[in-house]
């Protein structure tokens, strides 16, 4: 089975977009795969913006980037855009960190006119970086995503099918059978 990275881009906490991640790493890990769950909001500030080169926490990064099979690149969207925190790692990965990967991008926001930063903003970065299939990606409105009291997550029934499929799409280019629809 691979190794997939499950990247949270999200500085929030909580964060819908890392939420989301984490229920969609149970349907990987339900496929057999070992799913490694980082949040980049954990490394630190000082690791991001470079002011020691190259930190540990950066270098902990590249490790775990060049042990995955696959990455899951999860962000919420601001202004047309993935998060800040997300741009700062991936400047400061190695140019080629994704050669080889196989990487499905995921995106939470407000709007569907956040849609096309996928495609417009976060998978040239992806390519750039050596991905060698990137998964069509998926984007999920935040008036979808429902968090309730007790932590557990819930997505509006019309949105649950595109990240269930993303994720076997994910698994399908990964070498694998994809689950039924009612393991989500």
């Amino acid at each position: 089975m691979a190794v997939v990275l499950s990247v949270s881009g999200s500085p929030s906490v909580p964060s819908r977009t890392n939420r989301l991640l984490r229920h969609l790493d149970r349907r990987l890990l339900a496929q057999g795969h070992e799913v490694i769950p980082p949040d980049v909001r954990t490394i630190p500030a000082e690791a991001l913006l470079g002011t020691e080169f190259p930190h540990p926490a950066i270098v902990e990064a590249a490790e775990l980037f060049a042990r995955a099979d696959g990455v899951v690149v999860g962000t919420p969207v601001y202004k047309a855009s993935y998060s800040g925190v997300l741009r700062a790692l991936l400047d400061l990965l190695p140019q080629h960190a994704l050669t080889g990967k196989t990487v499905p991008p995921l995106a939470t926001g407000g709007s569907a006119a956040n849609i096309p930063a996928i495609d417009c903003a976060l998978r040239p970065v992806l390519n750039a970086m050596g991905a060698a299939h990137i998964v069509q990606g998926w984007f999920t409105l935040d008036k979808d995503i429902t968090v309730h009291e007790d932590g557990s997550l819930s997505v509006a029934p019309a949105a649950t099918e595109a990240p269930a499929e993303a994720v076997d799409r994910f698994w399908a280019v990964l070498g694998g059978t994809p689950l039924p629809a009612a393991a989500s």
